[in-house]
């Protein structure tokens, strides 16, 4: 019997909720140290990225060259079990050189036919490498697959494995020649994760272990299947009503027009709609899971709203020109339930 088969499936009502919870956070404490020993100095980095893996989502990893972005990508693939796949986006990229084309054949006796050839999104963790030096056609191309987890050619759809996951990289210089996310792209990504420089202790750490004769290579700790099981139980997590009211108040409270506070309605162009709701939703039951807890809190709310209200929200011309920060837009949210 293979590993998926051997591999109960997850019935709150009759299985040990608790325990299940338990051996996830062991298992994803396992796949953090395997990624500490590979990525130094950015603790927070890949704690916001497991959280989006573990609650099924995709993230949008940017920073200046240099910080890692590529080698974490790597790295997750290797640790986490599953078949990755790189796609260097450019500007003469097509979407048939993402999703993939269909061919036509001819056989041994003359009788012609279409094959599909898949293209490298069918992965489980795709890296699209500078995404947004491709062409919006070609940008758009990963729409479908980040929604549906499924894609369309010549009319017939095509799932993809599971489970899949987009880990995108943006280098926020050298914006010559780029092509901005659409907002519908932005708000499919669960998260958007800035990367910053690291401490001294860690670039002093990067000196020492990167560049001797020797050095660390990631392992696998888990399998595609255990992650898939991880998800699943993540749904299962009890959200309190108190985390539930400051979800929405905090969603609602960002949207020009609706919300009581005079910041939001003079600095903010658009605000967050329900998908962030949801990523908020899914994201603090699985940053508790990673933290050995039973049940998010209100500070799961907190420490999560940057990362997912920052690509879903756009400042207006007046607080550009007055030198406002989305930063310190989320911050004036992140006060209304703290």
């Amino acid at each position: 019997m293979t590993e998926a088969a051997n591999q109960k499936p997850i019935d709150p009502t009759t299985s040990d909720l608790v325990g299940e919870l338990e051996r996830v956070s062991a298992k994803f404490s396992d796949v953090k140290n395997g990624l500490g020993r590979i990525i130094f100095g950015q603790q927070r980095v890949i704690d916001e990225t497991l959280i989006t893996l573990l609650a099924g989502g995709h993230v949008l990893l940017i920073g200046v060259p240099g910080l890692g972005k590529t080698r974490l990508v790597e790295a997750l693939g290797t640790v986490m079990g599953l078949d990755g796949r790189r796609v260097q986006f450019t500007p003469d990229l097509m979407p048939a050189d993402i999703l993939g084309s269909e061919v036509l054949e001819q056989n041994e006796t003359g009788v012609r036919s279409f094959r599909f050839i898949k293209g490298p999104v069918f992965a489980q963790l795709l890296m699209a490498d500078e995404i947004n030096r491709a062409s919006p056609r070609t940008q758009s191309a990963l729409l479908q697959a980040m929604q549906e987890h499924r894609v369309s050619v010549a009319g017939h759809y095509h799932e993809l494995p599971k489970p899949f996951h987009v880990l995108a990289t943006q280098n926020p210089l050298e914006q010559e020649g780029t092509y901005p996310l659409p907002e519908a792209q932005l708000d499919r990504f669960l998260m958007q994760v800035n990367i910053e420089y690291p401490q001294l202790a860690a670039e002093r750490e990067i000196l020492t272990k990167t560049t001797g004769a020797h050095e660390d290579k990631p392992t696998r700790v888990m399998t595609a299947d255990e992650l898939g099981q991880a998800q699943r139980l993540v749904r299962h997590v009890p959200v309190g009503e108190s985390v539930m009211e400051a979800i929405l108040e905090m969603v609602r409270s960002g949207r020009p027009g609706e919300s009581s506070l005079a910041e939001i309605n003079e600095h903010v162009a658009w605000g967050p709609g329900p998908r962030a709701s949801q990523a908020l939703m899914l994201a603090v039951r699985a940053r508790a899971v990673l933290e050995g807890r039973l049940a998010p809190s209100i500070d799961d709310v907190i420490a999560l709203a940057h990362p997912i209200l920052r690509h879903r929200m756009a400042l207006n011309f007046a607080a550009r020109a007055e030198g406002i920060s989305m930063t310190k837009v989320i911050d004036i949210l992140i006060k209304r339930i703290g």
